[in-house]
């Protein structure tokens, strides 16, 4: 890693960053199809599901901040029709993911039947009720798919683990350890089947890699997907640990694939994909989920565009300084806004309780360019109109530009 490194500059090191993760490029000009849709998750490797669903869910989001409005059922159909494309499991957090990278996961499906990785009290319960768990397994063979209150020992619902009940902690360790995954989803909650009945006879026959190199892999996918970054944020995409994190990327490293830089400014030591492009310039417009794989590592996110982001769904109300569900707006290479978003269903109309600039940008252009993107966002979530509250320094001009 010695020698003298290439120096970057941070608006250059910014727009690698984006066109990794598909903004350098146009919406597509006519209907979205299943084609676009695998060209984005080529690039990006994963959308990370979140069970909030104030606006709409999280996993939708990402495939319209880059494609602009396309059908919910196309995302459906991929990862859950009988000849499904995407699976799920944990990889940045709960995730829909390839059917290729399956077996790049198959170590941490190991390391959880031996209680690697666990949380403790999935562990505990593991090797506490090992009968349960037996019985579990067998009864989704003999039933087929089902959802965790269908056993017939599911016991009650119960306090900890979010009010999960011994049959949801039974199939949640079975899921970690590969012995179960999902079938489908029913009102958002899994139901789950043996893979050998869901995924692929390709995909279950393909061999896993070895340990260390399947962690290569993963962490050619996530500099792929960041263009550049440190190697925190190269291990974080996968949740890589920090020893086989380092040792993977020193291999990389090594061998070329990954190329050790330097951002002016910044003291750290970033990476480089030998791949990534290098645009002169961005022309984006996007709303972004909370959990966009742009903006997965928020420190990353303050250095690259002076953006402080936290989410405040766990804070409480009087204490917010944004909003509940807060969405970045990306405009250009910048990420120029910020809109606490709502679906209002009952009345048909999103509604944008604050908007909030970020400084040094245009106001006029900000508010003209979000006005457009929360009109095309209320047509793809098939709401009506848009509705404009009084909070933050631009909801008085972006109310007019709606209305």
């Amino acid at each position: 890693m010695g020698g003298r490194r290439e120096r970057i500059g941070i608006d250059a090191a910014r727009r690698i960053a984006l066109a990794a993760q598909g903004f350098a490029e146009p919406r597509p000009a006519g209907p979205v199809t299943a084609r676009h849709v695998r060209r984005v998750l080529d690039r990006i490797a994963l959308l990370q599901i979140d069970s909030v669903n104030v606006l709409v869910r999280s996993h939708y989001l990402p495939l319209f901040s880059r494609l602009g409005p396309y059908p919910h059922a196309l995302l459906e159909q991929l990862a859950y029709a009988r000849k499904r494309e995407l699976f799920e499991y944990w990889a940045h957090e709960a995730s829909l993911l390839p059917l290729a990278i399956q077996p790049l996961l198959r170590w941490r499906m190991e390391d959880a039947r031996t209680g690697i990785g666990l949380y403790k009290d999935l562990t505990a319960f593991a090797r506490e009720r090992g009968d349960y768990l037996d019985r579990v397994r067998a009864e989704i063979g003999d039933r087929g798919a089902l959802g965790a209150s269908e056993l017939t020992e599911a016991g009650p619902s119960r306090g900890a683990w979010w009010g999960w009940s011994d049959g949801k902690i039974a199939l949640e360790y079975l899921f970690w350890a590969g012995e179960v995954t999902t079938a489908t989803r029913r009102n958002f909650e899994r139901v789950y089947d043996l893979p050998e009945r869901v995924l692929p006879d390709a995909v279950l026959a393909s061999p896993a890699p070895a340990r260390d190199e399947a962690q290569r892999a993963l962490l050619r996918l996530s500099l792929q997907a960041h263009g550049i970054a440190s190697e925190r944020c190269l291990r974080d995409y996968f949740r890589l640990g920090i020893d086989d994190g380092r040792a993977r990327l020193a291999e990389l490293v090594e061998a070329g694939e990954a190329l050790p830089v330097e951002i002016r400014g910044l003291e750290r030591p970033y990476y480089l994909d030998p791949s990534a492009k290098h645009p002169r310039r961005i022309e984006a417009c996007a709303l972004l989920s909370p959990f966009d794989s742009l903006v997965f590592e928020r420190d990353r996110t303050q250095t690259l565009f002076g953006f402080r982001y936290r989410l405040e769904l766990y804070t409480p109300a009087e204490k917010r300084q944004y909003g509940y569900y807060v969405l970045p707006f990306l405009l250009g290479d910048r990420i120029a806004a910020r809109v606490d978003l709502k679906s209002d269903r009952a009345t048909s109309r999103l509604l944008v309780h604050a908007a909030y600039g970020e400084p040094g940008e245009d106001t006029r252009a900000v508010v003209s360019a979000l006005a457009a993107e929360l009109l095309l966002m209320a047509q793809w979530l098939g709401l009506e109109r848009v509705a404009v509250g009084e909070r933050g320094d631009l909801a008085g001009a972006l109310g007019r530009s709606v209305a």
